[in-house]
């Protein structure tokens, strides 16, 4: 795909998923919760270097784009707890192509 001539409908796509994608976090925390549900904190500590205010707006972000599921318990105080979607769990290989590609990156640039 890198090699030859792109489409229009081919850059649509991967603009569209790196705006699902965006930013230094959301990969992160699909991560964290490809393991199972997680709490709010359970995040922010699985998640090391992210505020809590950034956390909630990328988990707004990801509900929103139907990556991750937010079940609110009816309890007091409010129990939140989120998890992976089905559609979530597709981006397993996408994840895992990533995680090889920056082994090699890292190899390659710190030697």
């Amino acid at each position: 795909m890198l090699t030859g001539n792109g489409c229009p409908k081919t850059a649509l796509s991967i603009r569209d998923a790196l705006e699902a994608l965006e930013g230094r976090w959301k990969l992160l925390i699909l991560f964290a919760l490809s393991s199972g549900p997680r709490r709010f904190k359970q995040l922010s500590a699985e998640v090391s270097g992210i505020t809590d205010k950034v956390l909630s707006k990328e988990l707004k972000a990801l509900e929103m784009n139907q990556l991750i599921n937010r079940r609110v318990f009816d309890t007091f105080p409010p129990t939140v707890e989120y998890s992976i979607t089905e559609h979530g769990a597709s981006l397993e290989k996408v994840l895992e192509e990533l995680h090889y590609w920056g082994l090699a990156h890292r190899a390659k640039i710190i030697g």
